[in-house]
């Protein structure tokens, strides 16, 4: 572009430059812009604005009153009305900002971090082992005691004792005690982001969300729990009084995973406790540290010690023996699908009372793409769905299926777009991938990548850096398979399966995607209403996503969870799923027992002369 001069003015004139396809919508776009009254080349026409009107910078223009917010649309902060306050979270825009979360990652970097198991106040001795850094694994973040079977004990026994107190507790001191935990989170936002990188591997921008997250389900359960739990008055006949209550069933077990340790870890915690439970946490052995972190704050913000207890340790030393104790009144589980079949048999052959799983597990998701779909919209999906977090998320893209007529360009955009993904350091706001989370998880996503190079072909993979032999790095890459039915099973990880479909055998790719058994998320990128219609009513899928990525659903606004091998439901961060914490009781009274129908009476006095 070059700079001409005009009088008293500089401009600059530049033309775009490309293919019809591209310029077709560009010149759309401008004439919607340019025609509309507003537009600087209508308002620069009109000979009655006076130029310093028109040259009047942008900033006085939003400051000045009579150009203010609309009173009808919110601020993000209060997004959700009266009900809760939204999550705070930083401006990547902001160098302040951004200088601040630098400044704790480097301050984490220093500090050595730990975890013990809580149970009660007490301790027990027990071995000490270090935690490492996926991305670094010279790197060590701190160290962690992990539970022994005199820890699940002690604890399955406090907590026991401590529940039927707390499901007394009112329903609104209990949601009190947890905005007091999102509050904790939000001051503390800093401190748990870097250590969510440091631990988990994640981004920034990933860590904030989680951060954040985290802090919606602690306000959203606390909303639901004042609003569900008070004692319900039910019709009767006259004479009698009938009440309905919703009461804690007990004791939890709240086992999380690696990939969000702290947003499903809180998540459950939160649940649970609103609910009227006592609490035994286990984190993911890889991430113990936040974990205890988030445990502590908790304890800080009120939730009594004897109410909520942390045994950080592998599956089979604390899972397993919790899940088989009778004194555990229920599992909130989310992992693979082979630990929740495995949980649910446990809990089946211990015998006494039935109790409830709650299980969020995997899922072959797949994306539709049809041929009205925009390609640049596409693509720009794919990439954030597949690989973001490293594709270490249990709604992650993991086939894309594109029809035959638009394929060729889509995967050609695809792998300029791939070869733009910065991995590395996640500690730096430039990195868009980090490392997956340990040896075991490489390895599987290698075992699987040879495979498909055998099976299929592979269309793209990313380069990694130097740096990446240090840590946990899979290069995200692309396959291309020739059909649904090539996987057997969910891979955890930066690899995407593309599958080319023709119009003609459209039925058959859903049969294929729905003969995979799993039901978490589905996305669809259709410009046609009567295809996104006849998908969303054909295929069972917990989380439907048209026209946008796949991820990131949003507590209160997209509650998460799937059906079939997908999860048991209900889904976390929806209106429902405080109930499957819970128990109902219903308690009826005779009224006319002491004497007389008291009712009858009051009606007559209030009845007409």
């Amino acid at each position: 572009m070059d700079s001409v001069a005009v009088p008293q003015a500089a401009c600059r004139v530049y033309a775009p430059v490309g293919g019809h396809r591209d310029l077709l919508a560009y010149l759309v776009r401008r004439l919607l812009e340019n025609g509309a009254n507003s537009s600087f080349v209508s308002v620069a026409a009109d000979s009655s604005v006076p130029v310093s009107e028109i040259l009047r910078r942008p900033q006085a223009w939003i400051k000045d009153a009579s150009h203010a917010r609309h009173p009808r649309i919110p601020l993000p902060r209060d997004l959700y009305g009266e009900e809760r306050r939204n999550s705070l979270g930083p401006d990547p825009s902001s160098r302040t900002e951004l200088a601040a979360l630098k400044t704790a990652l480097e301050a984490a970097a220093r500090r050595a971090w730990t975890a013990a198991p809580i149970v009660g106040g007490t301790d027990l001795e027990s071995t000490t082992r270090t935690v490492r850094d996926p991305c670094h694994r010279a790197r060590t973040i701190g160290t962690v005691a992990d539970a022994t079977v005199e820890h699940v004990d002690r604890a399955l026994a406090r907590a026991a004792a401590a529940a039927p107190d707390w499901d007394a507790t009112p329903a609104g001191a209990r949601g009190a005690i947890l905005e007091r935990v999102g509050d904790l989170f939000e001051a503390r936002l800093s401190e748990l982001v870097a250590l969510i990188v440091r631990e988990g591997g994640r981004t920034i921008p990933d860590a904030v969300s989680e951060v954040r997250e985290a802090v919606d389900f602690c306000r959203y359960y606390s909303v639901r729990a004042r609003a569900d739990f008070a004692p319900m008055l039910l019709p009767g006949p006259t004479g009698e009084r009938n009440a309905l209550e919703l009461h804690g069933r007990g004791v939890f077990a709240c086992i999380s995973p690696w990939n969000f340790p702290l947003a499903i870890f809180t998540g459950q915690i939160a649940a649970a406790l609103a609910a009227g439970n006592a609490v035994i946490a286990k984190p993911a052995e890889q991430t113990p540290l936040v974990g205890a972190a988030a445990v502590r704050l908790m304890h800080q913000a009120g939730v009594p010690v004897e109410v909520l207890h942390l045994l950080p340790g592998d599956g089979a030393a604390v899972g397993a023996r919790l899940v088989a104790d009778i004194r555990i009144s229920g599992v909130a589980f989310t992992g693979s699908t082979e630990t929740a079949r495995a949980i649910n048999l446990a809990l089946a052959q211990r015998g006494g009372p039935l109790v409830p799983l709650i299980a969020e597990t995997g899922g072959q998701n797949a994306l539709i793409v049809d041929s009205s779909a925009l390609p640049e919209q596409v693509v720009q999906d794919v990439l954030m769905s597949a690989f973001n977090s490293a594709g270490q998320r249990c709604s992650a893209l993991r086939v894309l299926c594109l029809q035959a007529d638009i394929a060729e360009r889509v995967i050609a955009m695809l792998k300029g777009a791939m070869a733009e993904l910065a991995i590395g350091d996640p500690g730096l706001i430039s990195t868009d991938v980090g490392s997956v989370i340990d040896e075991d998880a490489r390895a599987t996503l290698q075992r699987h990548a040879d495979r498909m190079a055998r099976e299929g072909s592979l269309l793209y993979q990313c380069a990694l850096p130097p740096e990446a032999e240090n840590g946990f790095f899979f290069a995200p890459r692309a396959f291309e398979i020739d059909r649904v039915g090539r996987l057997e099973r969910e891979v955890f990880g930066p690899i995407l399966h593309v599958v080319r479909w023709q119009r003609s055998r459209f039925d058959e790719l859903l049969d294929a995607i729905t003969a995979t058994g799993y039901g978490l998320t589905l996305g669809i990128h259709s410009r046609i209403d009567e295809t996104v219609e006849a998908v969303h009513r054909r295929l069972k899928v917990g989380n439907t996503y048209v026209n946008r990525n796949m991820i990131g659903a949003v507590v209160g606004v997209q509650p998460f969870g799937g059906e079939g091998l997908s999860g048991t439901g209900p889904k976390a961060g929806g209106p429902h799923y405080l109930y499957r914490f819970a128990l109902e009781r219903t308690l009826s009274v005779d009224t006319t027992a002491a004497g007389g129908n008291a009712s009858l009476l009051s009606l007559q006095e209030e009845a007409p002369s």
